[in-house]
């Protein structure tokens, strides 16, 4: 097996998981690579909507499959808006998106913005092998848009320890202190074996 099959047609997460996996000498396509395949994600947490992406991707290609969900748990929102981060404020419209949280958000203090971005990845095989890594990565929201890197709330994501918001971060800056980089370094910590399994 040298292919993995990435269950996103996100071209920015996959852009990031090519550079994590190429060390390792893998092939990695996403479903832009196939034709269609009708996806019902319909977990009620992180995990299972990665694991339901997953078996229904590894069921329709027979090949390795790793899928992920993230989103943005915002504390002052009761959670929200977690596994619906993407579908927010219309289907994976990152500036709808966003006007939405800072609309929600527009009565709550500084000091009360506090939220972070969570991954979980599954990783699934034709024989049924898994492996599930998370990530967390911590911060507060900011009032109004800082930056043009990244995708999704990155512009409105502040890192403290940085100063700065997610999107004003070099993808190699990212990668050190994101949820997904996190999620991706224990993914693989664990992937060697799960690969050779």
């Amino acid at each position: 097996m040298t292919t993995l099959v990435i269950a996103t047609k996100n071209a920015g997460k996959a852009r990031e998981y090519r550079k994590m996996l190429a060390p390792h000498g893998i092939t990695v396509k996403t479903l832009a690579d196939f034709a269609p395949i009708k996806i019902n994600e319909n977990g009620t947490s992180f995990e299972e909507n990665a694991t339901i992406k997953a078996q229904t991707v590894m069921a329709a290609l027979n090949q390795p499959v790793m899928a992920d969900d993230s989103g943005l748990v915002v504390d002052a929102l009761n959670g929200a808006p977690g596994i619906h981060s993407a579908r927010y404020a219309g289907d994976h419209d990152d500036a709808a998106n966003n006007a939405k949280l800072l609309h929600e958000l527009a009565d709550v203090p500084d000091e009360k913005r506090t939220a972070h971005f969570h991954t979980t990845i599954v990783a699934l095989k034709p024989d049924g092998a898994k492996l599930v890594a998370n990530g967390r990565a911590d911060g507060r929201i900011l009032r109004e848009r800082h930056g043009e890197n990244g995708f999704g709330y990155d512009p409105l994501f502040f890192v403290e320890s940085l100063g700065k918001s997610m999107a004003e971060l070099t993808a190699d800056q990212k990668n050190a202190i994101s949820h997904r980089g996190a999620a991706l370094r224990e993914f693989m910590a664990k992937f060697p074996e799960w690969w050779q399994a």
